[in-house]
């Protein structure tokens, strides 16, 4: 079996602030280099090249992306070897829920030059993220408007049913009999270019995917709530995956042992079936009195375009942030120590070879 290459987002730029979940993915490993650093660049450069040497070799690897960038990876684990390596500057917060015997930070900063400069460049940048922030949360503010058009007009008991039938689909009465493992990350964020997922990652390789529709308010992350408390219930492993406009609702959850996602399938990430196994559950239908959608489309139609207001205006904000962080790693790049950071590299890399013989020993 090909070894699988997971990629998710542990942190996001959310309605919330910024949002953490790096230690539901980090806990329970042995060794965690925790690195610590100004430069966004450098780090995600040393991430990068360690995780170029162990893609292909045979270990299924999880590696996390850089909310601000997509392309950018900030860490990366693989479990196999108990070995983890992420970036640890705030405000990820990592270890402050979690923290293993064999963590380390390591530092990769020089003696700073320029030092008032890049102190006014990084208040620009963080009162840019505040007001992408403001507006995200202005924006949550609408869009809970946006729902009550719909809850006001949903008929509970269907949903009930809907989700007990799901869920009699998803667990066949089986259960475990243990404590399962609930890992929690988010399958896309928002960025300076726009909305970005991993959706079709995440789902590589599953036998069944159920893809959920409907407005704003039908119920959605509740049906995905409800699906965490069965898996709990039973002891299945699960990943979770929260919403990154508001990381309180949920998009995605997923059982490999049983080889199923059930996620929101509406926009930002819109998906339609697309290969065998596919099946869509309409809560909008479902839930929904027929013509409902012509009898407010004038309210919908204000609060929608309000919301999207306030998302285009958070957008902007983060791209300001964006180049205030572009501006600050240039500096960093040119007082970078190459001889150091390769040591570092080598390093680090050493030891993960020692961890991959021990495993093969053992």
């Amino acid at each position: 079996m090909n070894a699988k290459v997971l990629r998710y987002f542990a942190g996001g730029n959310t309605a919330k602030g910024f949002y953490c979940l790096y230690d539901s993915n980090l806990r329970g490993l042995d060794r965690v280099f925790i690195l610590s650093g100004k430069s966004h660049v450098e780090k995600s450069r040393l991430i990068g090249k360690l995780l170029d040497d162990w893609i292909g070799k045979g270990f299924d690897l999880e590696v996390i992306h850089r909310p601000s960038d997509q392309d950018a990876v900030e860490g990366f684990i693989i479990r196999d070897l108990g070995f983890g390596i992420v970036d640890g500057d705030p405000p990820r917060n990592v270890g402050k829920h979690f923290v293993g015997d064999g963590w380390e930070t390591v530092d990769l900063d020089v003696m700073e030059k320029n030092q008032n400069e890049t102190e006014k460049i990084m208040e620009d940048r963080n009162r840019a993220l505040v007001k992408a922030y403001e507006s995200y949360a202005d924006a949550l503010s609408v869009h809970d408007d946006w729902e009550k058009l719909f809850i006001d007009r949903m008929d509970f008991a269907k949903a009930d049913d809907v989700a007990q039938s799901l869920i009699e689909k998803l667990f066949e009465e089986t259960s475990k009999g243990c404590t399962g493992t609930a890992r929690r990350r988010f399958l896309g964020t928002t960025t300076h270019q726009g909305s970005f997922d991993f959706v079709e990652n995440i789902t590589e390789g599953l036998s069944k995917r159920y893809l959920l529709k409907g407005r704003a308010g039908t119920g959605k992350s509740t049906l995905l709530k409800k699906i965490v408390a069965q898996a709990e219930k039973r002891g299945y492993d699960m990943e979770i995956y929260h919403c990154g406009f508001d990381p309180e609702s949920l998009d995605m959850v997923l059982v490999r042992e049983l080889g199923w996602a059930v996620f929101d399938s509406t926009a930002p990430h819109e998906y339609f079936p697309s290969r065998a196994g596919d099946e869509v559950i309409d809560m909008y239908e479902l839930t929904i009195a027929p013509g409902t959608d012509e009898l407010i489309a004038e309210e919908v139609a204000k609060v929608e375009s309000k919301y999207r207001e306030q998302m285009a205006e958070a957008q902007k904000f983060l791209a300001e942030a964006k180049q205030f962080q572009d501006q600050l790693d240039t500096i960093y790049r040119q007082q970078s120590d190459p001889s150091r950071l390769l040591e570092i590299y080598k390093d680090i890399s050493n030891e993960m070879t020692h961890l991959a013989n021990n495993l093969e020993e053992d």
